[in-house]
């Protein structure tokens, strides 16, 4: 299967549901893409058939408003009918705009930011009582590490030698009300996750074989968590949203919404 090109597609979709309900965060569905495609279609121990099991791997997606584009990987992975995605945000739907667990394939509900670390890490510690194998991937958003929460979580998964826990910080660099930089400074976030203990890996997030070899590294590391700092394009995948805050919580008029469609359509058929 050619991921490149099926996360391409699935962005297709997430403008459909965005354009659709007339609500969503379609700058953030895009700039993590990659990292959920990479993860369901090719790292993670999760699928429809094994989603009860003990064994499982579990994924938290702490940057719960960026839903749509979970949505769009379970619906497509077989989770639940891919026609359900049509009831997105309608009255009385239980696709709602951030993560619920009455949705087949979703572990906790989130959204409230900063608190997705500190459930992965209760998960990987449980795991490690319980002598299981599997692995706990959290993905958060960079405004979101502002969160005080995130660090106290980040400490207890360094002190308990979680090495069954992968975090991604999806660094695109933008938030609701300005750059990161400007709203609370995160440079270095390479440097900061190090001082915590962590093992840091820095890759260009939405290449999707960058993000495999990030995991794949990942899951050979012994004694400490690894986080891996993605630097993405919020928006990524249509040129008039890369990059543009104003996409963080915007909904495509008629005009953007065909613009939007035809050029994933063009970059999906150029994937190799």
């Amino acid at each position: 299967m050619n991921l490149k090109r099926k996360a391409f597609e699935l962005r297709k979709d997430v403008v459909e549901m965005i354009y659709r309900a007339k609500n969503g965060h379609i700058g953030s569905d895009f700039s993590l893409m990659e990292i959920l495609v990479e993860l369901y279609y090719r790292q993670m121990n999760v699928t429809p058939e094994n989603f009860r099991d003990d064994d499982r791997d579990r994924f938290i997606l702490s940057k719960g408003h960026a839903v749509e584009s979970l949505y769009a990987v379970l619906a497509d992975r077989g989770f639940f009918p891919k026609d359900d995605l049509k009831n997105f945000s309608t009255h009385s739907s239980k696709y709602i705009s951030h993560p619920t667990n009455k949705i087949n394939g979703i572990e906790m509900n989130t959204g409230s930011l900063g608190h997705g670390l500190g459930l992965g890490v209760g998960m990987a510690l449980a795991a490690k009582m319980d002598g299981k194998n599997f692995r706990v991937y959290v993905v958060m958003g960079d405004g979101e590490v502002a969160e005080g929460s995130v660090w106290e979580a980040a400490t207890a998964g360094s002190h308990y030698k979680l090495d069954n826990l992968i975090a991604f910080v999806d660094r695109n660099h933008l938030q609701i009300s300005g750059t990161t930089e400007e709203v609370m400074s995160l440079k270095s976030q390479e440097r900061r996750w190090e001082s915590f203990g962590w093992n840091v890996i820095s890759i260009p997030g939405n290449d999707i074989e960058a993000v495999s070899c990030a995991v794949t590294l990942a899951k050979k590391i012994s004694g400490k968590p690894t986080v891996i700092i993605a630097h993405t394009i919020k928006g990524f995948g249509v040129s008039f949203m890369e990059n543009q805050i104003v996409w963080h919580h915007r909904i495509p008029n008629d005009e953007e919404y065909f613009a939007a469609l035809k050029e994933l359509d063009e970059r999906s058929a150029r994937c190799e």
